[in-house]
């Protein structure tokens, strides 16, 4: 008998057939033996439409009341797959964050998982019940519901198996991870395993199958994640520690890349540390996330300076940077892909880069920006040249 945490993402509970079929799936699985919890998200798109609603209400949707009405989404799901389970004959509950004291801290929209109370779980697990939490959601230290943030369903469900002591499963309308996104490389690899450290990178690029807080929590206290198709006998991926395959015979695991980004460029600025220094802790302060960062040499005491950020946290970062820069020194381009490769086989694998480079040279494709780390190359280019950077460089690395 194993301790078993499954995720179902919105696309996989998005009628009530498809909650049905789930429900019959979890009900041969406790047959096995198993213990079960499952995590499910909100039905298909109704976390979308909840937000939109709420900005018909209001321009600014207040946070805090915001985070209350996206949270009913997971509840309407774990209520209905608890029902589909008992209707089977089976006993099952169904509960909120609340409910079994999934407490979390920081800001609305984005809370972080400070603990979670396991024993309302445990002592509904000893009378043989499946039990469905609702994803997504917390507690904060007023007790207000709270959200976690994009792929909070995810972050429930390794959380959760971390305090269980479980095996985590997620599944998903896709059957594994590929080494490209297939929606925009066809001829893209599934891969049986994936190194926790690969994945986080991806994930953080704009690999949208697992999230990298998810990714994060698994890796610091090493639990396997299993990532398949929610209804389907197709093998699907294990994110997992210690993958050292194919270290010299293939350097690059996977390929990412994501157009929700700008870069920001503020001009002729003094080459002062303190004046930087400055500027990236006030908008780390407001919790906006900088990806790249890139400096010229000073020139006559001036340097200029670039860095992403979300398209999304573009104003809210121009009232910030406007106190450093006149505006007619701040540049946004908004035509950026972020093109990525990763591959923990890069640590021992020498010219990844040059070759990269070398094909975006000989297919006249411009380079903006560029950071690496041990395992991941990302730089910044045009986004009409991305599809033609993304057949090349999967071809040249066999993903």
């Amino acid at each position: 008998m194993a301790m078993i945490v499954q995720k179902y993402g919105g696309s996989s509970v998005a009628t009530t057939e498809k909650i049905k079929n789930i429900a019959k799936t979890l009900v041969n699985r406790k047959n096995k033996g198993d213990d079960l919890v499952v995590v499910v998200s909100a039905m298909g798109d109704t976390t979308d439409d909840l937000i939109s609603l709420a900005k018909n209400i209001a321009n600014n949707p207040d946070k805090r009341e915001l985070d209350v009405l996206m949270s009913t989404g997971e509840m309407m799901s774990a209520a209905l797959l608890s029902m589909a389970i008992k209707d089977l004959g089976y006993d099952s509950v169904s509960y909120t964050a609340y409910q079994i004291g999934i407490k979390t801290k920081g800001q609305y929209g984005k809370c972080l998982i400070d603990d979670i109370e396991s024993k309302k779980i445990i002592s509904s697990i000893k009378k043989g019940k499946i039990i469905i939490v609702a994803g997504f959601q917390g507690i904060n230290e007023w007790g207000d519901i709270t959200t976690l943030g994009r792929g909070g369903s995810d972050t429930t469900a390794v959380a959760l198996a971390v305090k269980l002591n479980g095996i985590c499963e997620i599944y998903t309308d896709v059957d594994g991870i590929y080494s490209v996104d297939p929606r925009k490389y066809k001829n893209a690899q599934k891969l049986d395993f994936i190194d926790y450290e690969e994945m986080l990178e991806l994930s953080s690029l704009g690999a949208q199958v697992m999230h990298s807080r998810s990714i994060e929590l698994a890796q610091k206290y090493d639990i396997p994640v299993y990532v398949g198709l929610s209804n389907g006998n197709i093998k699907g991926t294990i994110i997992k520690g210690g993958n050292k395959m194919n270290l010299e015979s293939k350097p690059v695991t996977g390929l990412a890349t994501s157009d929700d980004d700008i870069a920001v460029t503020l001009k002729e600025i003094d080459a002062n540390i303190n004046i930087l220094s400055s500027l990236f802790e006030t908008v780390a302060n407001r919790k906006i996330n900088i990806d790249m960062i890139s400096q010229t040499s000073p020139v006559n005491g001036k340097v200029n300076v670039s860095f992403t950020i979300p398209k999304d946290e573009e104003k809210e970062c121009m009232d910030i940077i406007k106190n450093f820069s006149e505006e007619k020194n701040i540049a946004i381009d908004s035509n950026i892909t972020k093109f990525s490769i990763v591959g923990i086989g890069m640590k021992t694998t020498s010219g990844v880069a040059s070759r990269m480079f070398k094909l975006f040279s000989e297919n006249s494709i411009e380079v903006k920006m560029i950071t690496t780390s041990e395992i991941r190359i990302t730089c910044t280019i045009n986004q009409n040249d991305k599809n033609k950077a993304i057949k090349i460089v999967a071809e040249e690395f066999k993903l």
